[in-house]
């Protein structure tokens, strides 16, 4: 990580993935200007209030010539178009690198509007975030220490992969590389599925024929189980479209889990729920 350094970052997407990687590599003294492009003027004016970015731009093409890295942040169907247009502009001196949940898809949008032999596209998703959504949820801290994946594509040079795995290194964190395809099969039971089931479990709940009394009596198990539900929704669809064929594997095997704990329940069998439940307790601990 010795020496790294780029004059200028551009922030396509400045919420809190995008707005947290900027603040944490400002605090890092790794970037000089940074810049913040999206559609929300309000929440671009409110980033440069906030000490986020220091200026911002609605129409990134003009930045993207002037811009060392490109860091694309918004919700991953909006990927493709922002790619697209990215394309359109002087862009072979940039790289660039995203942070999107499901990594096959992008970067075959990648290849399919970058230049063939364009080495400068390198894809990430850093395991990290929380339930608030916005630049003002962004914080210069959310990396520290929390695995950041790169999967870099058949085209991706090293020196692009290694400035990237250096940023996110200058951010905190902790980095892995992996192929895209390993990396949807793994996140879709480890984090994409957990929040479909929280989601899941709040529908069935608001959906509840007694749901007031319901959400009444919740304790603080249910809002810690839950709480990420309170993630935002069009990020979700977004991911659970483009890694539909993983996340529907993983869900049909939840389902299976839940059919045996079901029926062990309805038997009355008692040993065998409580090695159901024992597996889980000892994996978790």
């Amino acid at each position: 990580m010795s020496g790294v350094y780029i004059d200028r970052l551009l922030v396509i997407g400045v919420g809190l993935i995008g707005g947290s990687f900027a603040m944490a590599l400002r605090n890092a003294g790794v970037v000089g200007e940074i810049v913040g492009a999206g559609r929300s003027q309000e929440n671009l004016e409110r980033g440069v209030e906030l000490g986020v970015i220091d200026r911002y731009t609605l129409d990134f093409s003009n930045e993207v010539g002037k811009s060392d890295v490109i860091f694309v942040s918004t919700p991953v169907l909006a990927t493709d178009f922002i790619f697209q247009k990215i394309s359109l502009a002087d862009y072979h001196k940039s790289v660039i690198t995203d942070a999107g949940s499901v990594k096959g898809s992008i970067i075959q949008s990648a290849e399919r509007h970058f230049d063939w032999g364009f080495q400068g596209f390198v894809a990430a998703h850093p395991i990290a975030g929380r339930e608030n959504s916005g630049v003002n949820a962004a914080t210069g801290d959310l990396y520290d220490g929390k695995r950041t994946i790169i999967t870099p594509s058949r085209q991706s040079g090293e020196e692009a992969t290694d400035l990237i795995r250096n940023l996110w290194l200058a951010a905190g964190s902790v980095v892995t590389e992996m192929n895209a395809d390993t990396h949807d099969q793994l996140v879709s039971a480890s984090s994409h599925l957990p929040h479909l089931v929280a989601f899941g479990l709040v529908n069935y709940i608001a959906n509840h024929s007694r749901s007031a009394e319901c959400f009444d009596l919740a304790a603080a198990g249910f809002y810690d189980f839950t709480r990420i539900a309170s993630s935002d929704p069009i990020m979700w669809r977004d991911i659970s479209l483009l890694n539909s064929e993983s996340i529907v594997r993983e869900l049909m095997g939840y389902i299976d889990r839940l059919e045996i704990l079901t029926s062990q329940i309805a038997q009355g069998d008692g040993a065998a729920v409580e090695d159901f439940m024992k597996v889980a307790k000892t994996s978790r601990d």
